[in-house]
Order: C-alpha cells, then sequence, then structure tokens
C-alpha cells in the first residue's frame, strides 16, 4: 500500500490502516524522539511524543501533502518538532531556584577550598546577574551542560552563548574581586 492509499484510508478513520502507520514508523519515530530527548527526559517523555505524532497524524491527516514528501519524511518532521517542544518544556522545568543552601551544600567540590562566607558571596553575584546570563552560568557550572546543549535549551546560537559565558565570568570576577 502506498503513502496516499494510506493516508486515504487513514483520513476516513480506517483504525487499522492507523495501525498499519505505527507498526511501519514506529522504531524510526522512536529513534528520532530519543535522540533529542536522551539528555533531559525519561524513558515515558519518549514513549509520550512518539505517540503525540502518531495522534497529530490521526487527528491531522489533511496536513500531509504528498507533493512535498514521503509520509516517512512528514512524520520524521513531525516527531522532531514534538521532540524539540518536549525537551524545552522539559529543560525549563529542570531549572531549580537558587536556594542558597541547596547550592552551598552541592558545592562539594569547593567545600576544602571556598569558606562559606566566600561561597555566600559568589551566590549573591550569581542570583545579582540577569537573564540570559544567571540562567547559562547556571547551566554551565551547576548542571554541567555544554554550551551547544544550553543553545538548544534556550533557542540560541552556540556562538551566543559562549560569548555570554565569556562576559559573565568577567562580570562575576569584578563582582568578586569587589
Amino acid at each position: 500500500m502506498n503513502d496516499l492509499q494510506l493516508m486515504s484510508k487513514v483520513a476516513s478513520g480506517d483504525g487499522a490502516a492507523m495501525n498499519h502507520v505505527i507498526d511501519r514508523f514506529s522504531k524510526l519515530m522512536w529513534s528520532i524522539v530519543s535522540t533529542i530527548l536522551t539528555s533531559v527526559g525519561t524513558t515515558q517523555d519518549i514513549e509520550e511524543c512518539v505517540a503525540d505524532t502518531f495522534i497529530y497524524l490521526w487527528e491531522h491527516p489533511e496536513k500531509f501533502d504528498p507533493k512535498r514528501g514521503k509520509l516517512k519524511t512528514f512524520l520524521c518532521i513531525v516527531a522532531r518538532s514534538k521532540a524539540m517542544d518536549r525537551y524545552r518544556k522539559l529543560a525549563r522545568q529542570s531549572t531549580t531556584s537558587l536556594d542558597d543552601d541547596v547550592l552551598i551544600s552541592t558545592l562539594d567540590i569547593t567545600n576544602d577550598v571556598m569558606s562559606d562566607d566566600t561561597k555566600r558571596t559568589l551566590i549573591a553575584a550569581i542570583k545579582s546577574l540577569e537573564e540570559p546570563s544567571k540562567e547559562i552560568i547556571l547551566r554551565r557550572y551547576y548542571y554541567e551542560q555544554k554550551p551547544k546543549e544550553i543553545a538548544f535549551a534556550l533557542d540560541m546560537p552556540v556562538k551566543q552563548v559562549e560569548n555570554q559565558l565569556y562576559r559573565t565570568k568577567i562580570k562575576l570576577r569584578e563582582l568578586l574581586t569587589n
């Protein structure tokens, strides 16, 4: 059965045709979604995102245009879009508030080197930063994300994230030396 025939049946509400689409493309959709969500999502998030892709096709079969490409390509684009939306949502949710005690307790590496007073000064300096500088610094040094991951999560170019990190480190250095 070709894409046009299959989508014609899906559009008419044929559940068997939809099951055929799911059987045929679910592994590919899983692969695309899991590649995007691996760093922030759970298996459940991946499953939901794949399901959302097929639900979208079921609810909007008219969006598929065989003149623009194959059904496989259409589903890949929808899956990627759904996964990126989910990634942004999960990345936003994972940002925790700057609670002084939590940050101090998690700075285990610096416990021997920094006094509590210095840590509090550093936290105050980070809190005084404006967005997106504060979030970029936290993601880089607290969550240990790479600039590429930060750029993806904040929907910014990687170079802009790197420049922001550079400028913010200079600003923090100035704040801490004063």
